[in-house]
């Protein structure tokens, strides 16, 4: 199916900007000739693509052809770099889906490297960051396991280490005699979010039972170090992010010698794969100053 790159480039710009004014700016049109052109895009596909609001978002539809029309851009410009048609190549944007603790940890270090980019990311919890890849709406992911994505080329990272840590006076008021299965069934614990299993992983690593501690839900990565040295509850963090609080003593760990290790995978669309291959060498060079080797 050919689509019209007038049409793309107002879905994507709608989505960018979040609403059909401001993607008519973007591009130099009234919002009637974006308005026009999503309407003939939607009956050539035979599907809605934007779901109006404030802002404007996209149907599952509309997120695919969305992604389809990035990586066209991505192809193209690859092209004009290596026929040197376009020496200075105007930016191409790319959709990545990232853990939030990779984000704020390593990953920003590997866009830094790249030239001619623009990012868009992805935050979804490290267990769900391929499905991303799956339903085509990225066109790379940092994933969790070895298991490539079909139609991916897979670069194995290395691990991702968690601490389970929580402050000196929350151990004392709820882990004084021992951290047991009883202890932690009544402990609150931190949960990034309600996909995150982490804290139940851990702890059907070191006890081998799967319990559901009380939980407080807190969506951020440094948030998550500051309500544990708070006293909020017990988490697992990033053993780098954790490093200078546990140093200092405002963080201890749960159990001493054990550590939860993530495997990191970045897998990115074998097609774009080329295109991409600057990105894919700095994210390798940025996760190797980070991850213990595999």
């Amino acid at each position: 199916m050919l689509l019209d790159p007038n049409h793309l480039s107002a879905l994507s710009a709608i989505l960018r900007r979040g609403s059909f004014e401001a993607a008519a700016s973007e591009l130099s049109v009234t919002p009637s000739a974006i308005s026009q052109r999503i309407k003939a895009l939607e009956d050539r596909v035979g599907a809605a693509l934007i779901l109006r609001g404030t802002p404007c978002t996209a149907t599952p539809a509309g997120l695919r052809i969305a992604q389809h029309a990035e990586d066209i851009g991505l192809l193209e410009a690859q092209l004009a770099r290596e026929l040197t048609l376009d020496r200075e190549a105007p930016l191409t944007r790319v959709r990545i889906a990232v853990p939030a603790d990779v984000l704020a940890t390593w990953f920003i270090q590997a866009m830094a490297q790249v030239d001619g980019l623009l990012f868009d990311l992805v935050l979804d919890d490290q267990d769900h960051s391929a499905d991303w890849l799956r339903r085509g709406e990225v066109s790379a992911a940092v994933t969790i396991g070895g298991q490539p994505v079909a139609g991916c080329d897979a670069f194995a990272l290395g691990s991702f280490r968690y601490l389970a840590t929580a402050s000196p006076a929350f151990m004392q008021k709820w882990f004084s005699n021992s951290v047991d299965t009883v202890s932690l069934g009544r402990a609150p614990c931190l949960t990034f979010n309600r996909k995150d299993g982490l804290q139940k992983a851990w702890i059907a690593q070191e006890f081998g039972r799967r319990i559901s501690p009380p939980s407080h839900f807190l969506a951020s990565s440094h948030g998550f170090v500051d309500a544990a040295i708070a006293g909020l509850g017990w988490g697992m963090n990033p053993e780098n992010l954790a490093k200078s609080a546990l140093e200092d003593g405002r963080l201890t760990v749960l159990k001493p010698d054990a550590p939860f290790d993530v495997p990191l995978t970045w897998q990115v669309g074998r097609i774009l794969a080329p295109a991409l291959q600057p990105l894919t060498q700095a994210v390798k060079r940025s996760a190797s100053r980070t991850l213990r080797p595999l």
